[in-house]
């Protein structure tokens, strides 16, 4: 079948009508794939990019928006997981350092940065040589992979250094700390980057197409029977080999083809926080203990990410909803060290996701495995499940040389850990002269940075359109972090469909701004309408969803628990298809 890169992944309309053929000419003999993959995740996309880059055929049906499940809704870091060591898991920290290290320096530099935390001490003698300890092995295991880690080492901090790098920690919160170094990402942002970047090399990714049934031949897993969202049309999907990379809803898409070998997912629901960077001073992050795992407070641009929440989830996994109580639970154990104690007044946002935990005997979800599993339940179709977001690359891969076996032709070993991504190339230079890009452009050095920080090289990309249509240069009302320029670049580049796409993960002002994207709505709306060809109903049938959305959050985020917050949360549409 013949593979038509997109070089500069360009994932706009025709893009994905163009995909859309190629999927359906599958059906035709000799055309079909050599892998399909089901779920527009971080695994799903991470498997689409090793699979491309073997020379494999490759198509990616995703039935919402790539990454609109947990892969959005993280607590955004790159890390290798601290608390794991002191389960003794070492070969993952290990395995997730190594990733980290690679991301920083190699794959996303552009999207993944360091970033400093307070590993905060409270008891005298005894826990500091304990804890300097771990965090001595933390960062001597980020030097076992070959590479550099990418972060600097560690430091012990006495009580007065503490205070100095935080001034806002009550004086009596803690008699010193320890400073150590991991990474974050805008998840969404990387998920969207690494599809842009598989389908650079010819993979046919699609996004708003669901899977409602699997083929098959005998036993054999030979395709899958999906429907296209936005026009309700339903193809099939040929392809040698079936990667399931669905997340949270492994059980439910591999139950409609085998309840034989079944894989167990069990959805934990962790819920984020995020508050004003000015609401209290620190120069760093903090990573707390509480009493049934750690808390984060995480620097995120002009906010903090505080989070995360540990809970069983069992209703609407489209939809987590975020209750009073978890809200409570967060600001509580954050104001034990705060001088001035957060109240609910100071919420911007507040966020809700799934971890995919693979199921055990253990009651308690903090305690179930974050190690993924690979399993080949029928012949032509592999499931992969569990891990963690920083292990998306080698998810991917160990799913892709499972289902590299069962084809005929020798399929040559992975490469993504020496392939960058779209925008990481030229990043470093392209940083360097933003001075210059900014004095070009007509844009304040401020802008050109908050662009290189999230396109990479690409920003230049949307300075362009810029200069061609200089409304654009505009920011976004009650969003002025955002630019006109970067919903219409989401619209033509990024594969954003609906205006939930961009306001939530494109952008992240669904979450930062104080009226959750309300204001930026309309206007954003237009843009993608102009794009999109929208007619006025449907653009205001756009705006009227998002609202709904953000209505429907609001009041979840005032219910006493799961079931009402749920309820709460189901009472705004999903996406209405603009048929």
């Amino acid at each position: 079948m013949p593979v038509s890169p997109h070089p500069n992944g360009n994932l706009g309309p025709a893009t994905r009508e163009s995909n859309l053929q190629v999927l359906k000419d599958t059906s035709e003999p000799g055309k079909d794939l050599d892998i399909l993959i089901v779920g527009g995740g971080v695994v799903g996309a991470g498997a689409a990019l090793d699979a491309v880059t073997r020379g494999l055929t490759v198509g990616l049906v995703e039935a919402n928006d790539w990454a609109a499940g947990t892969s959005s809704r993280s607590s955004k870091l790159i890390h290798g997981g601290l608390r794991y060591l002191e389960m003794l898991d070492f070969a993952l920290v290990q395995e997730a350092l190594q990733e980290r290290g690679l991301l920083i320096q190699r794959i996303a530099p552009h999207l993944v940065r360091p970033v400093p935390f307070l590993y905060p001490l409270t008891k005298r003698f005894v826990e500091r040589p304990y804890i300097g300890a771990g965090i001595l092995l933390y960062d001597t295991l980020g030097l076992t992979s070959g590479n550099s880690r990418g972060v600097p080492m560690h430091k012990h901090l006495s009580r007065r250094g503490t205070l100095r790098a935080a001034p806002s920690l009550k004086d009596d919160a803690m008699i010193g700390s320890i400073r150590y170094y991991d990474a974050q990402v805008d998840d969404a942002r990387l998920v969207a980057n690494v599809i842009r970047t598989a389908a650079s090399y010819g993979a046919h990714t699609v996004n708003q197409t669901e899977v409602i049934d699997f083929l098959r031949e005998g036993e054999r897993v030979v395709g899958a029977k999906v429907k296209n969202r936005e026009n309700g049309e339903e193809f099939e999907i040929r392809a040698k080999q079936v990667i399931n990379a669905t997340g949270v809803w492994t059980d439910e898409t591999q139950a409609m083809v085998t309840d034989r070998g079944q894989l167990k997912v069990r959805a934990s629901k962790g819920v984020h926080l995020v508050v004003p960077r000015d609401r209290f001073q620190s120069t760093v992050g903090l990573i707390l203990r509480t009493e049934k795992s750690v808390l984060f407070v995480i620097p995120w641009g002009r906010h903090w990410i505080i989070g995360t929440t540990d809970t069983d989830w069992k209703l609407d996994k489209a939809h987590p909803a975020a209750t009073s109580a978890d809200i409570d639970y967060l600001l509580g154990h954050v104001n034990k060290v705060l001088k001035r104690p957060l109240t609910r007044e100071d919420v911007e946002g507040v966020y809700a996701g799934l971890r995919p935990l693979l199921a055990g005997e253990n009651d308690s979800t903090a305690k179930l495995s974050r190690e993924h599993v690979v399993a080949h339940p029928v012949p032509g179709l592999v499931v992969v499940a569990g891990g963690k977001f920083t292990t998306y690359r080698v998810m991917g891969k160990d799913a892709v040389d499972e289902a590299a076996r069962a084809l005929d032709e020798k399929v040559p070993e992975s490469c993504t850990e020496t392939i960058p991504l779209l925008g990481a190339n030229g990043y470093k230079a392209a940083w360097n002269r933003r001075n210059l890009m900014a004095e070009e452009s007509g844009v304040h050095v401020a802008r050109v940075e908050h662009l290189l920080n999230r396109y990479g090289s690409m920003a230049q990309d949307v300075l362009d359109l810029m200069t061609e249509t200089p409304e654009l240069a505009e920011p976004l009302p009650g969003a002025d972090d955002y630019l006109g320029a970067e919903v219409v670049y989401a619209t033509t580049h990024e594969g954003a469909l609906h205006l939930n796409d961009v306001l939530t993960r494109r952008t992240r002002i669904s979450i930062e701004a104080w009226d959750r994207g309300v204001s930026a709505a309309p206007v954003a709306a237009r843009l993608m309408g102009e794009v999109l060809g929208w007619s006025q109903t449907q653009t205001d049938n756009e705006v009227a969803n998002y609202l709904a959305r953000v209505e429907a959050e609001r009041l979840s985020q005032q219910q006493p628990d799961d079931v009402t917050a749920d309820a709460a949360r189901l009472g705004a549409p999903g996406i209405v298809p603009l048929m």
